[in-house]
């Protein structure tokens, strides 16, 4: 019979099971696409791109897309960024990403051919390119290689990025696609806002409306002036805004009379009033030679009048007193030139004497010296002064500002400073479409602005405590006129805006109702483009605020500064001021101190004793701890006039100081400040304050350091990733060949006899 059964086996093996093996499927590569803003589309990419990092090693290099929309040209990796601890980054813009309006000249390379071009918009490539470089108005080099990659598709990208940096028109700049999605999806939102704007905090006057202007009035005290409306609807002149402020003797019939003798129909235009009743009044020539005796007169009579003690006007012709724009442009150029020029070695041997030639500081010392000279007719003389200008409105911009800033502790605040670029550059008409060359093409173009930001930069440095922002926000500041996103810097003046902006609305059929023009997002609103975090990096963790909130008893109490309370160790001061006492030598005249150039055409509108007493006036300022909510003077020796390294050396990798430069000091002072602030806060909480003696309670429970002493196991030590460039990184721009040992390096590592102060905390 046979069994059913299956028999059992028999063999048996020795050897050790082995695990199954899984056979996993192979990752798919994630697909590498662009973050897009509302209206915001790719033109044309290119996959398989190289990024340059360092010109002696490709063993850095990144590997990714390179994509170029209507706003940007965007490299787009998932490698590392090499060398890099740190990464300051803009909400708008990602790490690798180049707004167009930024980029200043592309340059196309074929290396087998030995090939180059310059490409401008709709212009035809013969070769095609293996190498792209992307030389940027901020003073960065980009560059990218197509060896792995399409060499049509490399092509079409280079032209694409030629043609949309280069727009033919305003409208075609992506702020207006932009704005137009705003009132075409209004729920749409970018970083969790609103596409206009409104990020919160404390309001910036836009000075559009006429209670802006009637606000600063009464701010100031200005009793015997008034807002004027004729030019309501741009009826008189395009380039002032619809509501400035003029001398209430003045009638408005007066001003329709006077505004066709005016070049661009700049009337008078009130800036600024002294709390001893003098005023800051700037406008353009008078271009009737047949009634300039008589308008001037009367122009001069109703500033007069305006002066509670009916003094004499003083007029500045800006124009005889300091350098124009093409000047300015020129020695910007250098500056630059300098600046980025590769190699180093080739120039080392005489880079300071090539700074000094392209008279950049030179500008900056005038343009301090002479607001000075008029900060002195106002405040010692009491006499109002009138800024003359060809159209009035470029060096007076400039001018008016710093006269304000070195007068008013407001505009020393974030929200003052602010306003206080909105009032006399964005509202008063400075050109930013021409001098910024948004569309390429501008005869014109000038820095102004940033060498009113460098001269700002420059009493900050010598006098920090006395300032709110820092110098990094001065830094981004300069950066935001290159987004064109931005109202603020795109326009060349109030009604240019509101003309364009309309046109476009029609043809793009939106409803504006009330509306004049599309609104469009405010620089000043920064939770666009920076977390709150990033944003305190704006702080500056030495000022002394007019009414420093403290604790006493229990109860909040404001604590103000008299002269005795002033350190006489504050940043700024000579050498030898000790006590409040000036040394004999300290009188001497110094090289481009303001003693000693008192200008010859200056001294010809006053008598001797005059400029006897503005040397005098400067001189017992000079010989007492500075006010720091009072007037503050510039210092314009040799040795106090500086670069200003973290704008114009920040992507240059080889200049950086690791774990040196300014920023060490900030980070040691930042982290004492929030142990300050912490402490208040302990205290409060103490002795049971209630929260409603606070204004905005719930921040005040917060640091606004961005350092902070609870964050850190070891507050003594400085954080690695900090350097003299922070918070940029250069990292991943084109690197140059070492400097060490130059007289670069010494310069930038604040020896002495290289005009600089600043010690490292490194230094052996």
């Amino acid at each position: 019979m046979f069994s059913l059964k299956a028999p059992k086996a028999t063999f048996r093996s020795y050897l050790l099971p082995q695990a199954e093996e899984k056979i996993t499927p192979e990752p798919r590569l994630k697909k590498l696409e662009p973050i897009l803003l509302p209206g915001e589309i790719v033109v044309n990419e290119v996959n398989f791109v190289r990024k340059c990092i360092a010109t002696d090693t490709s063993q850095y290099d990144l590997w990714g897309k390179l994509v170029c929309t209507n706003f940007k040209i965007s490299f787009i990796t998932e490698d590392p960024t090499p060398l890099q601890k740190f990464q300051y980054r803009n909400l708008l813009l990602g790490e690798h990403d180049v707004a167009l309006t930024c980029i200043e000249q592309i340059v196309t390379v074929n290396d087998t051919k030995r090939k180059q071009k310059v490409l401008g918009p709709n212009q035809k490539l013969k070769f095609n390119p293996t190498e792209l470089i992307i030389y940027c108005k901020d003073f960065r080099i980009v560059r990218f290689r197509f060896d792995e990659a399409g060499p049509e598709s490399a092509k079409k990208v280079c032209l694409a990025i030629a043609h949309y940096s280069q727009p033919a028109d305003l409208q075609l700049l992506f702020a207006f696609e932009y704005v137009s999605k705003k009132y075409n999806n209004p729920a749409k939102k970018v970083n969790g806002l609103d596409p206009g704007g409104g990020g919160g905090g404390p309001q910036t006057p836009l000075f559009e409306t006429y209670s802006d202007w009637d606000r600063e009035i009464k701010r100031t005290g200005a009793s015997e002036w008034r807002v004027c409306s004729v030019n309501e609807g741009y009826m008189i002149s395009t380039c002032l805004p619809e509501y400035f402020v003029v001398p209430s003797s003045l009638a408005d019939q007066d001003l329709k009379l006077y505004s066709h003798s005016f070049i661009g129909r700049r009337m008078p235009m009130w800036c600024w009033n002294h709390s001893n009743g003098s005023a800051l009044v700037r406008m353009a020539h008078i271009k009737d030679s047949l009634q300039q005796r008589k308008i001037d007169q009367r122009i001069s009579n109703a500033v007069t009048r305006s002066h509670p003690q009916r003094s004499d006007v003083y007029k500045s012709d800006l124009d005889k007193a300091l350098p124009n724009i093409q000047e300015i442009q020129s020695a910007f150029l250098k500056l630059k030139q300098l600046c980025v020029n590769e190699p180093f070695e080739e120039t080392e041997e005489k880079w300071l004497s090539l700074l000094d030639n392209s008279r950049w500081l030179e500008y900056v010392r005038l343009f301090l010296k002479h607001s000075a000279e008029l900060v002195y007719m106002l405040d010692s003389k009491r006499v109002s002064v009138i800024l003359q200008e060809e159209e009035g409105r470029d060096l007076s911009c400039c001018v008016a500002s710093l006269v304000q800033v070195m007068l008013d502790p407001f505009f020393r605040t974030m929200v003052g400073f602010q306003s206080l670029v909105q009032k006399e550059w964005v509202m008063a008409g400075y050109p930013f479409l021409d001098r910024c060359n948004h569309l390429k093409k501008s005869d014109k173009e000038s820095p102004l602005f940033l060498l009113f930001l460098d001269c700002v930069w420059q009493l900050l440095e010598q006098y920090p405590s006395a300032f709110e922002f820092s110098e990094a926000y001065l830094t981004i500041l300069y950066d935001s006129t290159r987004i064109s996103l931005f109202g603020t810097f795109l326009f060349n003046s109030p009604h240019q805006r509101v003309k364009q902006s309309t046109e476009f609305a029609i043809s793009k059929n939106i409803q504006l109702g009330d509306e004049k023009g599309l609104k469009f997002p405010s620089v000043w609103d920064w939770s666009l483009q920076h977390t709150a975090r990033d944003r305190m990096l704006f702080h500056n963790p030495w000022y002394i605020g007019k009414n420093t909130p403290c604790v006493q008893n229990g109860a909040v109490k404001s604590f103000k500064r008299t002269k005795k309370n002033y350190s006489s160790t504050l940043r700024g001061l000579p050498p030898s001021l000790k006590n409040g006492i000036i040394g004999e030598q300290d009188f001497l005249p110094r090289r481009n101190s303001l003693i000693l150039k008192l200008k010859p055409d200056f001294l010809l509108h006053h008598a001797h004793d005059n400029a006897n007493g503005m040397e005098q006036y400067f001189r017992e300022w000079f010989s007492k701890p500075p006010d720091l909510h009072g007037v503050l003077l510039p210092r314009l020796s040799g040795t106090q006039i500086k670069l200003w390294k973290l704008c114009y050396f920040r992507w240059v990798p080889e200049a950086q100081i690791s774990s040196g430069g300014f920023i060490t000091a900030f980070h040691k002072i930042s982290l004492l400040a929030d142990e300050v602030e912490a402490l208040n806060r302990s205290l409060r909480r103490h002795n049971g304050a209630p929260p409603l003696l606070f204004n905005a309670a719930s921040e005040l429970d917060q640091s606004r350091m961005y350092f902070r002493a609870a964050e850190l196991n070891d507050p003594s030590a400085s954080p690695e990733f900090l350097s003299s460039s922070f918070p940029f990184s250069p990292v991943g721009n084109l690197c140059r060949r070492s400097i060490l040992g130059t007289p670069l390096s010494k310069f930038l590592s604040g020896a002495k006899i290289w005009l600089s102060t600043e010690t490292l905390a490194n230094e052996d």
